[in-house]
C-alpha cells in the first residue's frame, strides 16, 4: 500500500527533523524542507498528500507559501507557528490552511491533527455509489436526504442537515461563519451571525441526543469544525 507523503517546511532544524522522525515511526512517508521555494519544487514533480508548514520563514513566509500551495489545489495544509495571537490564526486559516497550532505543541497533538485531516479527505471520498454519505456512526443519504444514526432517523430541519452535509463533507476543516451563512441561507441572507450559533446549537443537540459519535468545535473569533470522534 502507498504510504501517505507529508512535507514538512520549517526554517528550524531540530523541529523538522523531530517532527520526521516522530511521524514517519507512525508510517508516514515525511519529506524535510528549510524553505517554502524549494518545497514547491518538490511539490511540483511530486505532489504529497498533507503539508505542515511553519510561518515565520526568512524568505518565503508560511502565508505567502500557503497562497501557492492553494493556487496548486487543495492539498490539506496545517500552519504551526510561534505567532498565537487571534489575527493570526484568522489570516492563516482564510488563506487556506486547514488547521492552525501553536508552538510550543507536542508532537502527538499535530499527530492527532494529521490523522483527523487526512481522515477527513477520506470521508469526503467516501460518498458510496447509492448515494450515501457516511461519518462515523451516521449515515446522510444525500438523495432521499435521510440521516440516520446507528440505523435510527434523526430529524432534521433543512437548515439543519444543509449545515450538517456541509460540515459532513469538510470534516476537519475550520468553516467560517461566513462559508456557513453563504452555504445554508444564500448570499442574500438578512439575518445576523447568532442564527450561524444558534443553528450550530440545535444540530449539536440532536446528535448528542442520538448518540452520534461526531463533535462540532467552536473556533472562538471565526467559525466551526466537525470532527469524528472514533
Amino acid at each position: 500500500m502507498k504510504k501517505t507523503l507529508i512535507y514538512i517546511v520549517d526554517d528550524e532544524v531540530q523541529i523538522r527533523e523531530l517532527l520526521q522522525s516522530y511521524l514517519e515511526k507512525e508510517g508516514y512517508e515525511v519529506c524535510i524542507f528549510s524553505s517554502g521555494v524549494s518545497a514547491l519544487e518538490a511539490f511540483d514533480s511530486r505532489p504529497c498528500d498533507l503539508w505542515i508548514i511553519d510561518i515565520m520563514m526568512p524568505g518565503m513566509d508560511g502565508y505567502t507559501l500557503c497562497r501557492e500551495i492553494r493556487q496548486r489545489g487543495d492539498t490539506p495544509v496545517i500552519i504551526v507557528s510561534a505567532k498565537d495571537e487571534e489575527i493570526d490564526r484568522i489570516l492563516g486559516l482564510e488563506l487556506g490552511s486547514d488547521d492552525y497550532i501553536a508552538k510550543p505543541f507536542s508532537p502527538r497533538e499535530l499527530l492527532v491533527r494529521c490523522k483527523n485531516i487526512l481522515r477527513r479527505i477520506k470521508n469526503q471520498k467516501n460518498v458510496q455509489p447509492d448515494n450515501t454519505l457516511y461519518l462515523g456512526n451516521i449515515s446522510i443519504n444525500l438523495q432521499r436526504r435521510l440521516v440516520t444514526i446507528d440505523d435510527n432517523e434523526v430529524y432534521l430541519t433543512s437548515k439543519e442537515y444543509a449545515l450538517l452535509t456541509f460540515m459532513a463533507q469538510n470534516v476537519g476543516a475550520s468553516l467560517s461563519r461566513d462559508q456557513i451563512v453563504e452555504t445554508v441561507w444564500g448570499y442574500d441572507y438578512p439575518g445576523d451571525m447568532r442564527q450561524v450559533d444558534d443553528l450550530v446549537k440545535r444540530l449539536r443537540r440532536k446528535l448528542l441526543a442520538s448518540h452520534g459519535v461526531v463533535n462540532i468545535e467552536t473556533i472562538w473569533g471565526y467559525g466551526y469544525k466537525l470532527r469524528v470522534e472514533i
